[in-house]
């Protein structure tokens, strides 16, 4: 047949070998969608996070620059304190207007700074020194704006120096100076730019105190005639008072009154035995003996004084021997059990043209005073020397 299904049968089909089995029918595979190709980098994205990265970075310097400049201005008072206070001594005088106590500075030269109040026409000074040494000074010049300018006789403490430059007008200052019992102290006082007022800091002893920096530099001086009237004396002014031809500085004269008083604030000796009842007692009599004696209340003294004593020390002759005295840095070292005796040590103050001064101004005596008892309190009875006075300035 044409169709060929009458022919021969024709061979099986082959099928190569490795070939798998037909088991299963496979759809054909399509081909894959195609793939988005990768993003580039937003540019403007890579910008912005950039400057953002350059933000904190400035922001953390700019904030590390505060804080290091913050700490370049701040101070530390107790390292001043250490540092500056072996050089910040106590200024005492008698003088005719009965000013005679300040703070001062030992600067170059063995010369000191402290304020004029304190020896405005003075009959007699002296520096005493933070570890207790006292020495003689005298009065080279004044400021119109209340600088005075010391000389110490034989005054060997390190100075404090004035630095070069102008400090920074937002740089922390302070105030060493003393109380009117005689401790150094240091206080904050803000800088120039934003200060802070000296009537929360001051007393009357802190005038002629050194305004310092944080290392210890000079850059200021307290002056003024009261606590409400203190200022700071600047820097570049003090400089000029220092040079070795002094501008604006007045070579000040001593005083000529005839009675010059020291400072008049109320004193208690030192207690350097037992507080018993009989030695507390001493004190209080001690006390008011060494402050009327300061005031010069000749008349007031006569009733600390037993009857047999007040006639040979009359009023005129306690106004005679201490018409320029004062008494200070007085310490009770022996009492009596049955209070008959008290032994009292101090420094005296005078003019160097006082009768017996032999142009000396202070000497430390050690006394003991014999007491008695009159109508139930203690007196003084007599005095006897223990020693021989001994000038204030010998080691």
């Amino acid at each position: 047949m044409e169709d060929g299904r009458n022919g021969p049968p024709r061979p099986p089909r082959r099928i190569p070998a490795g070939a798998g089995s037909l088991t299963q029918l496979e759809a054909p595979s399509r081909p894959s969608a195609p793939q988005p190709s990768a993003r580039r980098p937003w540019i403007f994205g890579r910008i912005l996070a950039g400057f953002v990265v350059l933000l904190v970075i400035t922001a953390g310097g700019a904030g590390a620059g505060w804080f290091v400049r913050a700490q370049s201005l701040s101070i530390n008072t107790d390292e001043v304190l250490k540092s500056v206070g072996p050089s910040v001594v106590r200024i005492l005088a008698t003088t005719c207007g009965a000013t005679g106590e300040a703070s001062g500075v030992l600067i170059a030269d063995g010369r000191v700074l402290t304020a004029a109040s304190a020896v405005d026409q003075p009959k007699s000074i002296v520096v005493v020194t933070p570890d207790g040494r006292i020495r003689r000074a005298n009065l080279l010049g004044t400021s119109a704006d209340g600088v005075a300018v010391l000389q110490p006789i034989g005054l060997d403490s390190t100075p404090v120096h004035l630095p070069t430059t102008d400090p920074d007008p937002k740089a922390e200052r302070a105030l060493i100076g003393y109380t009117a019992a005689g401790k150094q102290t240091v206080n904050q006082v803000g800088s120039a730019a934003d200060p802070r007022a000296l009537s929360e800091v001051m007393n009357a002893t802190k005038l002629g105190g050194p305004i310092v920096d944080k290392s210890g530099g000079v850059i200021g001086l307290v002056t003024g005639a009261t606590v409400q009237s203190s200022a700071i004396v600047p820097l570049a002014k003090l400089r000029g008072y220092l040079a070795a031809s002094p501008a604006g500085l007045t070579v000040a004269a001593g005083g000529t009154c005839p009675q010059s008083r020291g400072p008049q604030a109320a004193v208690a000796p030192a207690l350097q035995v037992a507080a018993t009842p009989l030695n507390v007692e001493v004190r209080t009599l001690f006390g008011n003996y060494v402050t009327l004696e300061n005031q010069q209340d000749f008349r007031g003294l006569q009733s600390l004084y037993s009857a047999r004593f007040a006639k040979g020390m009359t009023e005129a002759r306690d106004r005679h021997n201490h018409q320029t005295s004062y008494f200070f840095n007085p310490k009770i070292t022996d009492v009596a059990p049955d209070g008959s005796y008290a032994r009292m040590s101090y420094n005296i103050l005078f003019a160097p043209t006082a009768t017996g001064a032999d142009g000396h101004n202070c000497n430390r005596l050690d006394v003991r005073f014999q007491l008695v008892r009159a109508n139930g309190k203690l007196v003084i009875d007599r005095t006897v020397p223990m020693a021989l006075p001994v000038s204030c300035d010998s080691d």
